[in-house]
């Protein structure tokens, strides 16, 4: 779609007025450039794709690409991901994996750099980020962000090791 112009025409799902009207959108290099309410004969709905803010990608037992195919159908347009799950297990090469694999995909994937890895101190699955792992995973442009922290306790308790992270 950044072809010079393009125009797409439906009944336009609008989220924000909650409501359907028939609309043309145009779309100059891949953006869109307005709007117009017009009278058009057609079957065709056109949306806004959905965004998964929280996901554990291989918690669905797919790689990126295979997890890609079955959301992208739904109208996920893109995911907020958490790769801590294959980093609990193979660390910085899980979540160099991943970000491979997405790479291939229509699905806009951002993986942010897993906090917990193990997620808790009686866990023995295989794998270790400390924070000095973490800073070097977000200092990578495919890293953006720091995943979720789910030792809460730590934070309370101003461990120095979370705090880092």
């Amino acid at each position: 779609m950044n072809s010079e112009s393009t125009i797409l025409a439906g009944n336009l799902v609008d989220l924000h007025q909650a409501s359907i009207y028939p609309a043309e959108i145009h779309i100059q290099y891949g953006t869109i450039q307005k709007i117009e309410k017009r009278a058009v004969d057609s079957k065709t709905f056109l949306m806004p794709g959905f965004v998964d803010a929280h996901v554990h990608v291989e918690s669905s037992m797919l790689t990126p690409a295979q997890f890609a195919r079955v959301a992208v159908t739904y109208g996920t347009v893109a995911t907020v991901s958490d790769p801590h799950e294959i980093a609990n297990v193979l660390g910085v090469s899980g979540i160099d994996f991943m970000l491979e694999d997405a790479a291939s995909v229509p699905l806009k994937i951002a993986f942010g750099a897993p906090s917990c890895v193990p997620a808790t101190p009686f866990e023995t699955a295989g794998a270790v980020l400390d924070a000095k792992a973490v800073t070097k995973l977000l200092r990578r442009s495919e890293v953006p962000y720091l995943s979720e922290m789910m030792n809460y306790p730590g934070v309370l308790n101003k461990d120095p090791e979370v705090l880092q992270k």
